[in-house]
């Protein structure tokens, strides 16, 4: 704690005698702090959150673990392939606490390595099929973009902040946003709403909107409900009204390629669309009301189960925080096409997701919600919500995609849901025990093992 005080003292420019000062304690005192040779006390803590605005979590043990996890995992694969020195779990614990940047450098020279590589697979495959060279996405630029939201714990007060100040200017009304929308986009921007039986886009595939630049005309698809119709008038809104501010959290965040800004200002644009359908003070207050219970919060909001999920998980803001929970979407596959962490879950990298996971299970069970109480091999203990969620055209035949949604947090959160009534939260023999996956479990005796763990190199 005492390395992460000087890093931030020495980023912000400011003397240890300053800071003392600030403080209210003796230079000596904090340089002691500084050199771990004294503890980093809670209300020191809340000073330096009065004096700077900081958030208490960055002196939190949570973010250190899921950093250890990552870094596990590069040297667990770079090790099993052929390297020739074990890493003590002493020794990941020293690097995260005292050099975190250098842990973090090591995890993107492993992602950017990755890259290169599935960029020279795929060149291999195309040329050695005949076909011609076309541009394509690299899977790793969806972790850079996720690595940006998660360091950020899926929470963009900018934006937040924004959506609330629209809402109130529109004198938007909770679970009924679809109207004053459409409203605002004829009034300000000259933009015609359209809703058409089949809405295609330029790639022949159904799309959830289209905007049309020179008629100034956008069409959603009659399937989608008020709240989902809401949800990308919103979107397009944003593109109107806070373009400037999505270019400027872009271009703070240094992204490596033009498809990892892509992704990130498609991103951002869907968190200020939820962020205006669910404004953050209101949907915390109903959540904390409702007990956390997402069906009551989709029908009070107008919205879909995954909306409800993925908005709890960005409930951060300082001084109002709601629960730290892990939002993860899969589909049968075990593809993970959503993921996003407020906390410190860790989603494994390296490849593969637990089967004992509750997600796989609402597969099974369309239409329920199902909870589960999981314990990792790390010891820490979660409460995990999935239901089964349908999503596309409505009529016979038509196609539809089917995902599993999964929703987490830490077991020491669980009795402030509705989901936890009726579970021994006190008993570790009623949890499930799960992993990351099997590459980067140790649990040796899983009766679901699927391939050799790449720590027992």
């Amino acid at each position: 704690m005492g390395v992460r005080l000087q890093r931030l003292r020495e980023e912000r420019g400011i003397s240890q005698v300053a800071l003392a000062k600030a403080l209210g304690i003796s230079p000596s005192y904090l340089n002691q702090i500084e050199h771990n040779q004294r503890p980093l006390t809670v209300p020191i803590l809340l000073r330096i959150n009065a004096e700077f605005g900081v958030d208490v979590q960055l002196f939190s043990d949570d973010k250190e673990a899921g950093l250890i996890a990552d870094v596990r995992e590069v040297l667990a694969e770079v090790i099993g392939g052929g390297g020739a020195e074990t890493v003590s779990m002493a020794e990941l614990r020293s690097l995260a606490a005292n050099m975190p940047a250098v842990a973090r450098a090591i995890v993107e020279l492993h992602r950017r390595n990755r890259s290169l590589n599935e960029r020279a697979d795929s060149f291999a495959a195309r040329l050695g099929d005949g076909h011609k060279l076309a541009s394509f996405a690299l899977p790793a630029t969806h972790d850079e973009v996720r690595d940006y939201f998660n360091r950020r714990h899926n929470h963009v007060a900018e934006l937040d902040e924004a959506a609330e100040a629209i809402f109130a200017d529109g004198a938007m009304a909770i679970g009924d946003v679809a109207s004053k929308l459409a409203q605002r986009l004829s009034a300000r921007h000259g933009v015609r709403l359209q809703i058409t039986a089949d809405n295609a886009g330029d790639d022949g595939t159904l799309a959830k909107r289209t905007y049309i630049a020179d008629t100034r005309t956008l069409r959603l698809p009659d399937h989608l409900r008020p709240g989902q119709q809401a949800f990308q008038m919103a979107v397009q809104l944003a593109n109107l009204e806070i373009g400037a501010q999505l270019d400027r959290l872009i271009t703070e965040a240094h992204f490596t390629s033009g498809e990892s800004r892509r992704l990130a200002r498609i991103g951002l644009t869907n968190y200020f669309a939820g962020a205006l359908v669910m404004p953050y003070a209101a949907f915390l207050q109903s959540a904390e009301e409702l007990a956390y219970d997402i069906e009551r919060l989709s029908n009070r909001f107008g919205v879909g189960f995954e909306a409800v999920c993925h908005r709890l998980s960005t409930l951060q803001r300082p001084g109002m925080p709601g629960l730290p929970f892990f939002f993860v979407r899969v589909d049968r596959a075990g593809n993970v096409s959503k993921r996003h962490s407020a906390a410190d879950f860790h989603f494994s990298r390296v490849g593969g997701t637990c089967p004992l996971w509750i997600v796989y299970e609402a597969f099974s069970q369309p239409e329920r919600v199902l909870t589960q109480t999981a314990v990792m091999p790390d010891g820490r203990s979660y409460l995990w919500i999935a239901r089964q969620v349908v999503s596309g055209p409505v009529g016979y035949g038509r196609p539809q995609k089917t995902f599993a949604v999964g929703l987490g947090c830490d077991l020491r959160h669980a009795h402030r849901l509705i989901y936890s009534r009726g579970l021994d939260l006190s008993d570790p023999a009623a949890a499930t025990p799960i992993g990351t996956g099997c590459k980067v479990c140790e649990r040796s005796r899983c009766p679901q093992r699927a391939a050799p763990s790449l720590l027992d190199h």
